[in-house]
């Protein structure tokens, strides 16, 4: 779902372990928010001995998601699954699709204790905005939630949002996973993906390899580094709309880019299908 200050946390959510790095909270920490720890500040620490800008991609990521949702809501999408929504910042899903069409509904989906603690109280007062507890890895359980089923006309357009998500699953098979969603979703709609990405040549090749080590074996556990032909392969059956699956800052991006990109932010490809 931007803090000035990487603080601890005044109090800690029920369910919260503080001695193990979330996902939800190293984002958190990256992109300069309080509601970290020091279990996932180290995360970052570990991946900046190789990759000093590593916070670059949390912030290209967010940004590719607000430029989308924008995009959409102008499109004229009015329903919203976030799956992996992560914790509160500055601009979320439901504000800027809010801000465009108040009637917009957004459901957020998560299952860390964090994300869920502070969305419920975030979302307490919105009546079109909910989060559902669901592990987005399954889609079958996220697509049979109740609040997902009652919040959702499944008869019309419904984008879906894996952003920042999909490399944090392990597995080989996210190709499957998302087509269980795809086939799930009505024609008209629309899948969201940024990914870690590979990009197979000299010059950050071996930059992705190292960010992937550093992940894999922090206290986080996770991030896979994939290349583009494993995320094009995440959009299954959808058509991927202009300008295709580029680099988080070149999808249509607010302006031309005034000074170069950090070399991470070769590392990160977003982009947007629609099932026809």
């Amino acid at each position: 779902m931007s803090h000035a200050s990487a603080a601890y946390p005044s109090s800690v959510p029920v369910g919260v372990d503080t001695t193990r790095a979330s996902i939800a909270r190293v984002y958190d920490a990256a992109l300069n928010g309080k509601d970290n720890y020091e279990v996932d500040r180290a995360v970052l620490a570990q991946v900046r001995t190789v990759a000093p800008q590593v916070n670059d991609l949390a912030w290209a990521n967010r940004d590719f998601l607000i430029r989308v949702c924008r995009f959409l809501a102008r499109m004229g999408i009015d329903q919203y699954l976030d799956l992996g929504s992560g914790l509160p910042t500055a601009e979320n899903t439901h504000q800027v699709v809010q801000r465009v069409n108040p009637e917009s509904r957004v459901v957020y989906v998560d299952n860390d204790p964090s994300v869920l603690a502070h969305g419920k109280a975030l979302l307490a007062s919105n009546s079109r905005t909910h989060i559902a507890e669901a592990d987005i890895f399954a889609p079958l359980d996220v697509l049979g939630n109740e609040i997902v089923r009652t919040e959702f006309d499944f008869t019309r357009p419904i984008a879906l949002f894996q952003i920042g998500t999909l490399h944090h699953y392990l597995g080989e098979d996210a190709p499957t996973l998302m087509q269980t969603y795809i086939d799930a979703l009505p024609a008209g709609s629309f899948i969201a993906i940024a990914h870690f990405h590979d990009p197979e040549t000299p010059d950050y090749s071996e930059l992705a390899k190292k960010m992937e080590e550093k992940f894999i074996h922090s206290p986080m556990g996770s991030g896979r580094f994939r290349t583009r032909t494993e995320i094009q392969a995440m959009f299954g059956t959808t058509t991927l709309i202009e300008p295709g699956l580029v680099r988080c800052d070149d999808w249509w991006p607010d302006g031309p880019h005034l000074t170069p990109l950090s070399d991470v932010r070769h590392c990160i490809l977003g982009g947007v299908g629609q099932k026809r």
